[in-house]
């Protein structure tokens, strides 16, 4: 409470804890949010799609077995990588995995593997669940397909 240009605590401490919390859940929350590095003309990019509800979380987790610090996209010089991302997505009715029948989220690690990625250009790698199975693609500038997850293991 603020009088004559003093703060002063009220009664109870409650409301000046809360605004100190607040504040301190603002400062995090906004200093996780730091813009997208600008890309590299000499590298190729790969940007993120999970294009359905139930799909939660695609990140970058591991390029060429070397783990990454920038979960939001990949940034490659050109030619053959090897790109493992993590993706989480729900599985309705608990999918065999919980026996009170809600909804489940299966955390995931799929490879794709591409051996022709070009300087300057832009992917899209895209995330979907087809029931207990996740699948990922890596599409190029066109929109074609170019890679396919070769392996896949879920936790």
């Amino acid at each position: 409470m603020l009088v004559g240009g003093i703060l002063k605590a009220p009664a109870s401490g409650a409301p000046i804890m809360r605004t100190m919390m607040l504040l301190l859940a603002i400062t995090a929350v906004t200093g996780c949010q730091s813009p997208l590095p600008t890309a590299n003309p000499q590298m190729a990019w790969v940007d993120f799609s999970v294009p359905f509800p139930n799909d939660r979380l695609l990140m970058a987790e591991r390029l060429d077995k070397q783990r990454l610090s920038d979960g939001r996209f990949f940034q490659v010089s050109p030619g053959s990588h090897e790109l493992i991302v993590r993706f989480d997505y729900e599985v309705g009715g608990g999918g065999g995995l919980s026996l009170m029948g809600g909804t489940t989220v299966r955390e995931c690690y799929l490879t794709v593997p591409y051996a022709n990625f070009q300087a300057g250009q832009r992917y899209v790698l895209e995330g979907r669940s087809m029931a207990l199975t996740p699948e990922a693609r890596l599409y190029d500038a066109k929109g074609e397909v170019v890679a396919e997850v070769s392996e896949f293991y879920c936790l």
